[in-house]
């Protein structure tokens, strides 16, 4: 296992982005940025880097801390501070892992209460401030696929290839509660829809990078399509542009 260390208390390095390739993937919560990402990554032998996980993580610290999710100062401070770290098995494009400051916290993460706070933390604009140096510097050493709701807009907007994923709210909410019951999570699925109309709400409307598609992105509306036909959409992209 390889411990690819993601420190956020040095966040001065520049960014230089070299001749690395970046496929950006943005949509909104449960449009199937994760699992197409992760399955597009290992297809096309780039690394998958989990930028949702490293908000996730902070909200999870400051919930465990008892830190104000409005407070912009001390989110700040907690963002800088932390450590992420992602878990590799051998050669693998998709981390096994996520631990924050020591503990595995990939379970932690994905529960109801960190989506519903997920979105709080990451509008304050100093800890997208310290996320966005970060994704910047870790995808500067390698190919990588990235998803999330800014990528293709505020982290990579010269990215190689970008792409806007949508599918409509009642599929999305059948997703994600298929997703919860899967991990043993249960909660009602009217529950699920509202709290992702509820987020939508949230991504799309707040001041710092919000929820929009890149003016050049190719968005595709996954309602009907299965995960092997987005897939092969983007890898055909992602072909054209190498």
């Amino acid at each position: 296992m390889i411990l690819a260390a993601i420190c956020l208390s040095d966040l001065q390095t520049p960014h230089i982005l070299g001749g690395s390739m970046i496929v950006a993937i943005d949509g909104p919560a449960a449009s199937g940025k994760s699992t197409v990402a992760k399955t597009l990554a290992t297809r096309i032998g780039m690394h998958y880097l989990d930028t949702g996980a490293m908000y996730r993580s902070v909200a999870l610290e400051a919930l465990a801390r008892g830190i104000s999710l409005d407070d912009e100062s001390a989110m700040g401070e907690l963002a800088r501070s932390v450590r992420i770290d992602f878990a590799y098995e051998g050669d693998a494009a998709i981390a096994t892992t996520v631990m924050l400051n020591g503990r595995d916290v990939s379970a932690d993460i994905r529960t109801p209460r960190i989506d519903d706070a997920v979105s709080v933390a990451a509008r304050n604009k100093a800890v997208r401030s310290a996320m966005v140096k970060r994704q910047r510097e870790i995808a500067s050493t390698s190919d990588t696929v990235m998803e999330g709701r800014d990528i293709g807009t505020v982290v990579f907007p010269d990215a190689d290839v970008k792409v806007f994923l949508t599918a409509s709210a009642d599929e999305r909410a059948r997703r994600r509660h298929v997703e919860l019951s899967e991990r043993g999570v249960e909660t009602a699925a009217d529950r699920v829809r509202e709290g992702l109309v509820n987020r939508d709400h949230a991504d799309s409307s707040r001041e710092t990078a919000p929820l929009r598609p890149a003016e050049d992105a190719i968005q595709l509306d996954t309602t009907g399509m299965t995960i092997h036909d987005v897939v092969a959409a983007i890898a055909a992209l992602v072909d054209d542009a190498r």
